[in-house]
């Protein structure tokens, strides 16, 4: 009877956690992170300020487990294109960036707001953000070493060349915190550069130099593509 107890607290507290991040979502997207207080969130909640510091230590924490909710969408959307069957290794590492271009760069340009509340993020929890980033190399890390197994790219250090590849495309991660380009322009950059690296990879010996780079290799999956979409 404890247990059975103890179980419907814990789904209580988290269906109520679920509601004051859709309480403060819709505040944020409204008037903005700044001018959104614990109060107004709590207000709306029809819950005391108090009550509310009891889920959340502040603010600046509601919005960190909202982003850690788009982030685990955005990152199994990673995770099939990195996972895609039947394409080479090089079209699969392109289409991990790629899709996270694409994804970044739609969220922000539907809803303004969310380039702010990275910002924030960024600012005053770049802990979470680089655990982000290392999280995301995992898959590059795996995707480059199937490269190397089947011969696609010649290189010694997988761990360095996904920490460098990752800085070499920050610009198309947060596309919209470094330029003004819509994303047909973005698109052209990302490809002429992305054929850069991934020739580079290739080395004199590896496959991936004489990949033709055709939409039918190398474009985001028509999967990813939907769910993207869809999440």
């Amino acid at each position: 009877m404890a247990f059975g107890g103890r179980r419907y607290r814990m789904a209580s507290k988290d269906a109520m956690r679920e509601r004051i991040l859709d309480a403060a979502t819709k505040r944020f997207k409204h008037y903005g992170y700044a001018k959104t207080s614990m109060a107004e969130i709590a207000a709306d909640l029809q819950m005391s300020p108090g009550n509310l510091y009891r889920y959340f230590p502040g603010k600046i924490d509601i919005a960190l487990a909202i982003a850690e909710e788009h982030g685990e969408k955005q990152h199994q959307q990673l995770i099939e294109a990195a996972n895609e069957a039947g394409l080479p290794a090089v079209a699969r590492l392109r289409n991990i960036f790629h899709l996270d271009m694409v994804l970044t760069y739609e969220q922000i340009e539907s809803d303004h707001r969310t380039f702010e509340l990275a910002q924030i993020i960024k600012t005053e929890r770049p802990a979470w953000v680089n655990a982000r980033l290392a999280r995301e190399r995992e898959l590059i890390n795996a995707v480059l070493a199937e490269g190397v197994a089947n011969g696609e790219f010649d290189l010694d250090d997988i761990p360095t060349t996904s920490e460098m590849l990752q800085s070499a495309l920050m610009k198309f991660r947060y596309p919209q915190l470094w330029s003004n380009l819509k994303l047909p322009a973005l698109q052209r950059e990302f490809d002429g550069v992305c054929r850069l690296l991934l020739v580079g990879l290739a080395g004199r010996k590896g496959t991936a130099r004489d990949c033709p780079f055709t939409e039918a290799d190398m474009l985001i999956p028509q999967k990813s593509a939907t769910s993207a979409h869809a999440a």
